[in-house]
């Protein structure tokens, strides 16, 4: 295969930029961004998340069988590089974003312009990243988008020129 062709190819599929949370069976609380999100179903609805599976935030949706999705909107690169090392927890804030604990005890952010909360069903366990299958729980959204949705959410060539995932 050609490394180059295939690099390339995998960087054009267009990824939205989400913060993903849970909290670990001693309480610890994890966070990461992630990118490879979408969702798979209706009834249930149900989302997969591809979760780096040395990650902390790994380790805690695994541990505690839940996490939330947190959606970033355009404009909120700052928590998106925020959450691309491991979460620092103090006063009352995660990497300096406010949050409050789920029904299913996993972080929401409230700076996040939407979130899922979601129980897990099934982690397939292949390569370095872990597809987890969520149920949604719960939806909340905090601020009401304009038009589309979809439009509304931080996407990863909002990060600038020289960053990229996937490839």
């Amino acid at each position: 295969m050609d490394d180059a062709a295939k690099k390339t190819a995998l960087r054009m599929i267009p990824y939205g930029i989400y913060v993903l949370t849970a909290k670990g069976a001693d309480g610890t609380l994890y966070a990461a961004t992630v990118n490879w999100v979408t969702q798979t179903a209706f009834a249930p609805p149900l989302v997969v998340v591809g979760v780096k599976a040395e990650s902390g935030a790994y380790h805690g949706l695994k541990e505690s069988g839940a996490f939330t999705l947190n959606m970033l909107g355009k404009g909120q690169q700052g928590a998106a590089f925020a959450f691309f090392k491991p979460a620092d927890v103090t006063d009352g804030k995660i990497s300096g974003e406010p949050y409050h604990d789920g029904a299913n005890g996993a972080p929401i952010l409230q700076s996040a312009v939407a979130a899922v909360e979601c129980k897990v069903v099934e982690i397939v366990a292949q390569g370095d990243h872990h597809v987890v299958v969520g149920q949604v729980t719960e939806a909340h959204v905090h601020k009401q988008p304009e038009g589309r949705p979809d439009m509304a959410i931080l996407e990863m060539k909002d990060l600038g020129d020289n960053v990229f995932y996937g490839g």
